[in-house]
């Protein structure tokens, strides 16, 4: 352990550092806790004292909650020293995304408007939320469902495949986002497992009181029990602290058992429909297929009038669009007759979407099988082949690689523009504007590529805001994950699957609800360990946040327990009085974590 001074002070100051060292020494080392002293330049003797003061507070606070993130202690030092205390503390340091929100709170804007900074950090933290659930809505699912579509998958398959990766796509990035940094693992941790009580109360709760119905015993048993496997190994390995890559590939191949169990009880399920039914009652069933729902849609208007709808307002006479309406027109993401209809609150968050609708628009390709063009787009589709790759170099990694030069002269995003450019020029020549080309489905695999690439990006935005907040209100990132990072990730899945009962198809948002949040749990942690493995070394150290995940994980489990012991007691009918019992079960469960955060629970009198 060093004590350093950056820069020279006299020799009071450097016998009493000295004198300071030895006996901070001697107490750490009893405590086996590693800390460095540093003091800023230009600092006064009152500024040294306090940043003395602080260290010895850091290293209590240490010992107190088992986490050695000093930058939770900015808000114990006084104003005029935050910015340089962000600036030179190594936790502090911005690791992903564009923005330092640190540094922006207590650097760019004065203390007296501090308030107001935590107001557009929270404002911002919202519409973030918005365009992850927006590029996941109306982006990666219908490329996922056009990949799917071209590989002729089905429904199953496709179900717990390609569907539950565009559901979950926002908590698994956000998952793997969390997991790059140590401070941060918390942040998943917190929102996998809060995302999955809220989903299995709240959620649940709410599609049984809006729709009581019987719930299809053996796929809820099922999905219970991969679920409560999921929750017990993720258990195991929070007590033992770290994680190998044998236990990551875990995770991975228990959500490859359960697709495989999904696909053998279909086709099981199937043949005993057919030996019952007989012959003539293959394919007389009717399945509603529904995609992800958008307030930009009419719900008056089923897949089945669209058509009749859209026809409506074509032109009498035959009338060809130029190149520049065509671009124009698909750069629009506002329907005029649409808009007239809509109310005012609707129109105030669509102007709040269509710039970030309108930068999707420009970088990220769609093709919709169910169309008759594929949706098939000649200028903006040949415009995507010079942003969407351009949109992959300068946000991957923070955009380290775009910046990176070829042999110190060329840099990387230029070589990428021109290609692009050549590339498009090539299609533009080859193609017309009525026709999609053969290959139009590779741009469903563009689409899917740039769009992860924004959802991660977005991740990445919100898992460093979060942190921020957290440092200022001194919140753990645990209950942050639990609280806003799960609520946000899941309030879409929450009116989806509501809609979906109310529309009399409870069955299909009860397994929604569970199969989801298997695949959110197991790729979550899997992939997002699985990339620290490689990057790393091979054990992952995950950083706990004491009592706080031990209760979260209990209260995980219980409302698991719960669901598997007493849906099965009632004969498998979920009424309103169970939904009930959900929705307190829920409200219990954030009471006690929250006065767990506060220190109002605790064991042994820590």
């Amino acid at each position: 352990m060093n004590c350093r001074i950056l820069v020279p002070a006299n020799f009071v100051l450097l016998l009493w550092c000295s004198v300071k060292y030895y006996a901070v020494c001697a107490s750490v080392e009893s405590s086996s806790v590693t800390m460095t002293f540093q003091t800023a330049t230009s600092i006064n003797d009152s500024g040294f004292r306090n940043g003395m003061r602080f260290y010895e507070a850091k290293r209590l606070g240490m010992l107190m909650k088992g986490t050695g993130d000093e930058c939770h202690m900015v808000m114990k030092v006084s104003a005029d020293q935050r910015c340089s205390f962000v600036q030179s503390t190594p936790d502090c340091a911005q690791e992903d995304g564009f923005i330092d929100y640190l540094d922006i709170a207590f650097c760019f804007f004065p203390s007296h408007l501090f308030p107001f900074a935590m107001f557009l950090f929270i404002v911002w933290l919202l519409f973030l939320f918005m365009a992850l659930g927006l590029t996941a809505s109306k982006f990666f699912c219908p490329n996922l469902s056009a990949i799917s579509a071209t590989l002729r998958l089905t429904h199953n398959v496709a179900g717990v495949t390609f569907l539950a990766l565009g559901n979950g796509a926002p908590d698994v990035f956000s998952a793997m986002v969390a997991f790059s940094r140590p401070h941060t693992a918390g942040l998943a941790i917190g929102a996998l497992f809060g995302a999955g009580i809220f989903v299995t109360t709240v959620v649940a709760g709410c599609v049984a009181l809006v729709k009581p119905f019987t719930v299809a015993s053996r796929p809820f048993l099922r999905d219970v029990i991969f679920y409560m496997a999921a929750v017990f190994w993720t258990f195991v390995i929070l007590y033992k602290g770290h994680i190998s890559l044998a236990e990551t590939l875990g995770y991975i191949g228990l959500y490859v058992l359960y697709v495989f169990t999904v696909v053998i009880s279909a086709y099981i399920y199937s043949r005993q429909k057919r030996s019952l039914n007989g012959p003539l009652q293959n394919g007389s069933v009717h399945t509603p297929d529904f995609q992800s729902s958008s307030d930009d849609e009419d719900p008056r208007f089923s897949s089945g009038s669209i058509q009749e709808y859209e026809s409506e307002y074509q032109p009498l006479l035959p009338y060809t669009e130029s190149t520049a309406q065509i671009l124009l027109s698909s750069l629009n993401p506002v329907d005029s007759r649409r808009w007239r209809r809509k109310p005012w609150y609707w129109k105030a968050i669509k102007v709040m979407k269509v710039p970030w609708e309108v930068l999707l628009l420009l970088t990220v390709p769609v093709v919709d099988p169910d169309k008759e063009d594929r949706n098939w787009k000649r200028p903006l589709n040949c415009l995507h082949l010079v942003t969407g790759p351009l949109v992959c170099v300068l946000t991957f990694s923070s955009g380290k690689y775009g910046l990176h030069y070829i042999e110190g002269e060329f840099p990387v995003w230029a070589l990428t523009l021109i290609s692009g450019l050549f590339l498009s020029i090539i299609i533009f020549c080859t193609t017309t504007n009525e026709q999609p080309p053969r290959y139009h489905f590779v741009f469903s695999l563009m689409g899917f590529i740039v769009s992860a690439i924004w959802i991660s990006t977005a991740a990445s935005e919100v898992v460093s805001l979060l942190h921020t907040l957290g440092v200022v209100f001194s919140l753990s990132n645990t209950v942050l994950g639990l609280t806003l990072l799960a609520w946000g990730n899941s309030i879409g899945d929450c009116f989806s699957d509501i809609t979906i009962a109310r529309q009399g198809y409870p069955r299909m948002a009860i397994s929604a609800c569970f199969g989801g949040i298997i695949f959110n749990m197991l790729f979550g942690v899997g992939l997002g360990c699985l990339v620290q493995l490689f990057n790393q070394h091979n054990v992952v150290t995950l950083e706990t946040a004491g009592l706080l995940e031990w209760v979260l994980a209990a209260g995980l489990g219980l409302s698991l327990v719960l669901s598997f012991v007493l849906v099965p007691l009632q004969c498998f009918h979920l009424g309103r009085t169970y939904g009930i019992f959900l929705l307190l079960i829920y409200a219990i469960f954030l009471l006690v974590a929250l006065l767990t955060e506060f220190g109002m629970i605790h064991i042994g009198g820590v």
